[in-house]
């Protein structure tokens, strides 16, 4: 029993290194495109409240990822999207073009395993995301006793959360369809609020895209 019991343990021992060979991790690489929404808030103010948000735009990115374990996997993202600012209130309405870019690390939890041909997934993580104003300021804004859509930039600190489903075409491709919400706080250096205005509360960015991934 002494003897059959050190062979079982030596067999394991001899045998973890082949059992983690199989669960090392794979890279993937993936290219895609799709739209970008953004919420709007309030901006209150004595003469009167404006809404203030982004016109829908389109979102473009990538992302570089790594399948650590056969439910488990991680992904750096990067996302770049075009949005303009816009104010909207008292019967008026000023324009800004504005884009934003998102980086940041998410855990991806799948309900299938890694070598499934459907992988439905939902992701949480976080980073950072830059806004910046890219129009031309003028000297008359509209609302702007209200707030200033501004020529500046401005660092984020971003939550994000997803979902998705990914199909393998072939060995090493897979079709990939997903949503993500990216939560800020709001860009006032960007979205100037008047010292007589207030504005707060979390920006909710949703962002469906489609793309091709690249599996090394």
């Amino acid at each position: 029993m002494r003897r059959t019991f050190s062979l079982m343990i030596a067999t394991i021992a001899l045998g973890a290194p082949a059992l983690y060979a199989q669960e090392v991790s794979r890279y993937d690489f993936t290219v895609f495109g799709g739209g970008a929404f953004t919420s709007s808030q309030t901006i209150s103010n004595p003469l009167g409240n404006v809404q203030v948000g982004f016109k829908p735009g389109f979102a473009a990115g990538a992302t570089f990822g790594q399948q650590l374990y056969k439910y488990i996997g991680g992904e750096i993202r990067y996302t770049y999207q075009k949005q303009d600012m816009k104010l909207t209130g008292n019967s008026q309405e000023a324009t800004f073009a504005g884009n934003s870019q998102a980086i940041h690390y998410d855990i991806l939890i799948h309900a299938t395993p890694r070598n499934a041909h459907v992988r439905p997934y939902v992701a949480v993580g976080g980073g950072v995301k830059y806004f910046s104003g890219t129009g031309d300021e003028s000297s008359v804004q509209p609302l702007s006793d209200v707030a200033v859509l501004t020529r500046t930039s401005q660092w984020l600190g971003m939550v994000s959360f997803g979902g998705g489903v990914k199909v393998a075409l072939s060995h090493g491709i897979t079709f990939r369809v997903d949503v993500h919400d990216y939560l800020t706080s709001f860009p006032k250096e960007v979205i100037a609020p008047a010292p007589s205005s207030s504005v707060s509360g979390w920006l909710n960015n949703l962002v469906p895209v489609a793309g091709i991934t690249f599996t090394f």
